[in-house]
């Protein structure tokens, strides 16, 4: 039953991923078809990742109060709703209206499955879970360019749609394996507050650390294929959309690489060799010229560089915080995360505009040494902390 329970956690968290890369696959397209600029993506994605934020704030109260499979089931019905509406929009308010279901449907689940991985199960577990993420978001691209060759972009989304519908069918019948879970380890009743925790030394740290993370994990979501598109010639539009996939193709390999690495190997260590291979990534993109091959292997390199750092981050917060603080740790992780994906995309549409889409990897290097930086110093105020804890204790 624990097998059958964590394979329908694997597919839920793969509902996740699925409508995470559509938009950056289809917009520039989309673009066109709707007539307007291409900084405009970035307002889809601020709003979608708005939501996300609020439904990350409000988890920690989410999780005490109800059970994680009905978290789940609500969350993946709101993505279903947000894909539905973006496949029947033909005006550029119609998808902003439609990011609010899209964006609310991914906060809660993303912090309820986390957070309930990060108590139970070892940080290999927590690695395959997001390696699953990467799956879904690999599968998507590719389902957005069957459906610019053979039909139109808004097939694609509608095509996405089914397949999530079909896993939250799946979702719904697993309920039963619910049962056999103790549903009390899944809520914490003493869980601290959200200004509590901030006080907790290493938690901004972390949480700035996350923020640098998902700011240059969701400008490549967004901006890879029109990376291409605007610095490589000869290609075509679904080619070109292709493209889309390679940083979630880097993301599950990274993480099914760290998943099959033994438990010994600590989370700390795991993120600086994942941040040494994002940089060789970003190096390559740098140095690739007009040659597409070596600037598709460079972000490959990021996304495999990305895989383990944000799975391991989240399984550090019991360990590094304790259980108490560790559903509203998740849970101000994810919103650093997602303020990351609501902005810096948008930014870097505005620079783009001006300096052209060319600077990304310099973009990209911005982020990636900021998200070094903080957890290191992370590190040190945890074990500073773990070190006076446990000489305050000695001396009594």
């Amino acid at each position: 039953m624990t097998s059958l329970l964590l394979a329908v956690i694997y597919l839920a968290f793969t509902s996740l991923g699925l409508p995470d890369s559509l938009l950056g696959s289809a917009w520039p397209t989309m673009q066109g078809a709707m007539g307007v600029p291409s900084s405009y993506a970035g307002y889809v994605s601020m709003t979608i990742s708005f939501m996300t934020i609020v439904s990350s704030l409000l988890s920690p109260r989410l999780i005490q109060r109800f059970a994680t499979k009905w978290i789940v089931i609500v969350s993946i019905a709101l993505t279903v709703l947000g894909l539905i509406g973006f496949s029947c929009s033909s005006q550029f308010g119609m998808l902003l209206l439609f990011s609010l279901p899209y964006g609310l449907g991914a906060g809660s689940i993303d912090a309820a499955l986390n957070h309930y991985v990060a108590n139970h199960y070892s940080v290999r577990v927590m690695n395959f879970l997001h390696c699953f993420y990467g799956l879904g978001a690999v599968i998507s691209p590719n389902i957005m360019a069957l459906a610019l060759k053979y039909a139109r972009w808004n097939e694609g989304y509608r095509w996405t749609a089914l397949v999530q519908i079909g896993i939250l069918i799946i979702c719904i019948l697993s309920l039963p394996l619910w049962k056999a879970v103790d549903q009390a380890d899944d809520s914490d009743t003493d869980a601290a507050g959200i200004r509590e925790t901030l006080q907790v030394p290493g938690v901004v740290f972390t949480l700035i650390a996350f923020f640098a993370y998902c700011a240059g994990e969701a400008t490549c979501f967004l901006w890879t294929s029109s990376y291409f598109a605007g610095t490589k010639e000869g290609m075509s539009q679904e080619l070109i959309a292709s493209f889309g996939s390679l940083i979630f193709g880097g993301l599950m390999f990274g993480r099914l690489i760290s998943g099959l690495i033994p438990d010994q190997i600590r989370d700390e260590k795991r993120i600086r060799i994942g941040l040494a291979v994002e940089a060789l990534g970003i190096v390559l993109i740098l140095i690739s010229g007009s040659h597409y091959v070596i600037a598709m292997l460079g972000f490959l390199l990021i996304g495999t560089g990305m895989g383990p750092i944000y799975p391991s981050i989240q399984h550090m917060a019991p360990d590094h915080f304790g259980k108490k603080y560790s559903a509203p740790v998740i849970g101000l992780q994810m919103a650093s995360a997602y303020i990351g994906s609501t902005f810096m995309p948008t930014v870097f549409g505005f620079l783009q505009q001006n300096a052209g889409i060319g600077v990304m990897p310099l973009y990209l290097a911005v982020f990636a040494a900021m998200n070094f930086a903080f957890l290191e110093w992370a590190y040190r105020s945890i074990a500073k902390s773990q070190l006076l804890r446990t000489g305050w204790t000695m001396t009594r």
